[in-house]
């Protein structure tokens, strides 16, 4: 099949979570099992000028209406390390800004503009292509508008839409329908509105030939009133065309035996080179070496999706042990200027960085013992995952794809490889911090534990088949 994908994100270009990796990671599985893939991505800030990616014009333009604008968009070709085709679109008063999508906590107030003209030329480039794709594959609300304009133009396409996270919707006030150049009857209930306002998920959802999202647990939260972040009657409605699928992870990437960004490399097999991690973490952090107690970690989204809020109150009962934290990351600048005033307050056992390093963020994984992630909810959970195949045992809120990716530690049956707490609360938190605590100085049991969690397979070979299976059968017609 042809199949084009698109989306905001895909590491190495550009990434600030899980969909950059997927993007990556599920358009690569697709072509090593035959498809001919392609990926087209806004043309950011810094992308022309780096080396790696050996970035190239097409000689191709194109134009497109977003309102009463019309602006061209110039495509460019670049190499990336998985092979795929990846196409960028030059548009430097939308895409050549600091962020993604806002600086210092803050969207841009032009994001429905921005995006809505992206999706419009996605369409217009995949409606110049010959042949024309098979499957445009859209992935979350950034790119929520294509299904719409897709059934509109009548194109010889199928479109299928990847909700990676429901509370990211693509919400704007209604006036800004008028970028969209649709009709005026997409812009009501069985459309693009959304209680008045535009919403340019909701459209994805009520547009696409088929409808995914990240794991099979997510699939059903999402149609609950809890967890469908106000959405859940138009997922109920439209279920029938949902399929719940748990993201893979790539190997060649995330693996401590071939990582190249590790000090020193390891594998279940030899664990010795995670001790060497752990030290070379904590000296390059200067956190005081040698602890008797857990390195615990977190690579994460500062939102308060990820829990931060469950931390802050067993934060100085933690650390008043003779453990380490790490955290990693950034967003909310509330929850950063919390993290950085407790890091102060905890110099020798605590360091926060808030930035994206992608090498500390490997480091990070590898050198610590447990990753915390306590997520309100999580329709996936790369990172649980990440921290199990370099034997860093998650401690998580038991929540959508953590649910299907970790098993709960039970020392009767000697089975699992995590800790999970079901209760959204600080104590149900620390109480599990403490039952991990419980085992964590019995050295044979944790090594036990952490050679199973390094045997779990997440791969994306028994992802690729269902997705397959998806595309063949709107294909055909059949939704």
């Amino acid at each position: 099949m042809k199949i084009l994908f698109t989306g905001s994100e895909m590491a190495p270009l550009a990434r600030t979570g899980g969909l950059g990796d997927v993007l990556e990671a599920l358009p690569a599985a697709l072509a090593a099992d035959g498809h001919e893939v392609s990926v087209v991505l806004p043309c950011y800030r810094g992308l022309p000028e780096r080396k790696d990616l050996n970035v190239k014009s097409t000689g191709v333009e194109i134009s497109v209406s977003v309102g009463y604008k019309r602006l061209p968009a110039e495509v460019l070709e670049c190499s990336v390390p998985n092979g795929v085709q990846v196409f960028l679109l030059k548009q430097d008063e939308f895409f050549d800004r600091t962020g993604l999508y806002g600086t210092e906590g803050h969207d841009y107030p032009d994001n429905a503009e921005r995006f809505i003209y992206f999706s419009r030329a996605v369409v217009e480039l995949a409606r110049r292509a010959m042949p024309p794709p098979d499957i445009l594959h859209v992935h979350d609300w950034q790119v929520g508008l294509i299904p719409a304009l897709v059934k509109e133009k009548k194109l010889p396409f199928k479109t299928v839409l990847t909700i990676h996270n429901l509370a990211y919707q693509g919400s704007f006030w209604g006036l800004d329908f008028g970028l969209t150049n649709l009709p005026g009857h997409y812009f009501g209930a069985s459309g693009v509105e959304f209680y008045g306002n535009l919403n340019l998920l909701k459209g994805g959802i009520v547009f696409a030939d088929a409808i995914t999202t990240v794991s099979e647990r997510y699939a059903r939260e999402i149609q609950t009133p809890e967890g469908g972040a106000g959405l859940d009657a138009v997922m109920r409605e439209h279920a029938h065309k949902l399929t719940g699928i748990l993201n893979g992870v790539d190997y060649e990437v995330w693996d401590p035996a071939t990582d190249e960004m590790l000090p020193k490399k390891y594998s279940a097999k030899n664990l010795a080179g995670k001790e060497k991690c752990r030290e070379a973490l904590l000296e390059q952090l200067g956190l005081a070496p040698d602890p008797t107690g857990p390195v615990l970690v977190m690579v994460t989204r500062l939102t308060q999706q990820k829990g931060i809020e469950l931390l802050f109150p067993v934060i100085d009962r933690l650390l008043a042990d003779d453990v380490r934290l790490v955290i990693l990351g950034e967003g909310d600048l509330g929850f950063e200027s919390e993290l950085m005033l407790a890091s102060r307050r905890h110099a020798d056992r605590f360091a926060f960085r808030p930035n994206t390093d992608e090498k500390l963020s490997h480091l990070i994984y590898a050198g610590g013992d447990v990753f915390l992630m306590p997520s309100q909810f999580e329709p996936c959970g790369l990172s649980a995952m990440y921290a199990l195949r370099y034997g860093t045992l998650p401690i998580a809120h038991a929540t959508g794809g953590l649910y299907e990716s970790i098993q709960d530690y039970d020392p009767t049956a000697n089975s699992g490889h995590g800790f999970l707490f079901y209760d959204y609360n600080a104590d149900a938190f620390w109480d599990t911090i403490m039952r991990m605590r419980s085992y964590f100085t019995d050295a044979e049991r944790w090594k036990q534990l952490q050679l199973r969690a390094m045997a779990c397979d997440f791969s994306w070979a028994s992802a690729v088949p269902r997705y397959e299976e998806i595309y063949t059968r709107v294909l055909r017609g059949k939704s």
